[in-house]
C-alpha cells in the first residue's frame, strides 16, 4: 500500500475533506505534500476541483495550506483531462499564467497526465500554448520534456519544435527582466537536456546552434543544460567541449 492509497483511504473516511488538506499540506515549508494532493486529484469531483481552483492569489496565497487546495485541485483537472473532459483546457491555460510558482508547476503536471493518456493529443495542444504568453509557453515546455512522455521519434521531434520556438522567443524579449522571462528562461535551463538525454542524435544539431550565439541569456541556458549529469552521461566529451564554449 503506497502514501498515496493510505490518504485515499483517510480522504475517503473523513468528514472535512478541505481542513485534511491543509492540516496536512506540507504548507508553509519547502515542499507541498504531492502523495496526499496526488490523493485528492483522485478522490475528489468536478465540483470541488472548479472550487479549489478559482481559489485567487489574495485567498490562497503562495506557500500557504490554501494554495495547496488549489494545486489539489488542478491535478484534478489532470484527471478529468485524461479521461476525456477537453472542456478543461481553456481554465488550465489561463491558470498556467498563475502569480504562484507551485500553481503553474501542478498545471505541467496535469498536462502530462493528459500524456499519459493521449501524448498526440497533448503535444497538438501544446502547439497552441508555445504561440501564447510566456508561461504558457513554459507550461508547454515543462508538460512535454518529462522523460516518460518523450518516447518515439514522432514525440521527439514535437518536443524539439516546441523547445526551438520558446528559445525564438525567449531570444526576442526586449524586457529581460520580468517574472515571465525569468521563468521561462529557467525552465529551458533543464528541459533541453531532458529532451537531448531521450534523443541525442536528434536534436544535437538544434541545441549546438543555440549554445554558439552570443547572447547572454541564451549562453546561460545552455550552461545550465550542459550542467546537468544526464549529458554526461550521454556523451562527456562532447559536454564538456560544449560547456567550453558556451563560458
Amino acid at each position: 500500500m503506497s502514501r498515496v492509497d493510505d490518504y485515499r483511504r483517510a480522504l475517503s473516511r473523513t468528514r472535512d475533506f478541505d481542513a485534511y488538506l491543509c492540516a496536512h499540506s506540507g504548507l508553509p515549508g519547502p515542499r507541498g505534500n504531492l502523495e496526499l494532493a496526488a490523493a485528492a486529484a483522485a478522490e475528489g469531483d468536478r465540483r470541488r476541483f472548479d472550487r479549489y481552483a478559482r481559489l485567487t492569489p489574495e485567498q490562497a496565497p503562495e506557500n500557504t495550506p490554501q494554495a495547496f487546495l488549489v494545486v489539489c485541485g488542478v491535478l484534478g483537472y489532470g484527471r478529468l483531462l485524461a479521461a476525456g473532459d477537453l472542456s478543461l483546457l481553456p481554465r488550465l491555460r489561463h491558470l498556467a499564467n498563475d502569480p504562484r510558482w507551485r500553481v503553474r508547476e501542478s498545471v505541467a503536471m496535469a498536462l502530462q497526465s493528459w500524456g499519459d493518456a493521449d501524448a498526440p493529443a497533448l503535444l497538438r495542444e501544446m502547439g497552441s500554448w508555445i504561440r501564447g504568453s510566456l508561461l504558457e509557453q513554459r507550461a508547454a515546455v515543462a508538460a512535454v520534456c518529462e522523460p516518460r512522455l518523450l518516447s518515439g521519434p514522432r514525440t521527439l521531434a514535437a518536443a524539439f519544435r516546441l523547445l526551438d520556438q520558446a528559445t525564438r522567443q525567449l531570444r526576442r524579449q526586449t524586457d529581460r527582466r520580468s517574472e515571465p522571462f525569468r521563468v521561462l528562461r529557467q525552465a529551458l535551463g533543464y528541459a533541453w537536456s531532458v529532451a537531448l538525454a531521450a534523443g541525442f542524435e536528434q536534436g544535437r544539431e538544434r541545441f549546438e546552434r543555440w549554445a554558439a550565439l552570443e547572447d547572454a541569456d541564451i549562453r546561460w541556458m545552455a550552461r545550465q543544460n550542459l550542467s546537468k549529469n544526464r549529458l554526461r552521461q550521454i556523451d562527456a566529451v562532447w559536454t564538456r567541449r560544449m560547456l567550453a564554449a558556451a563560458k
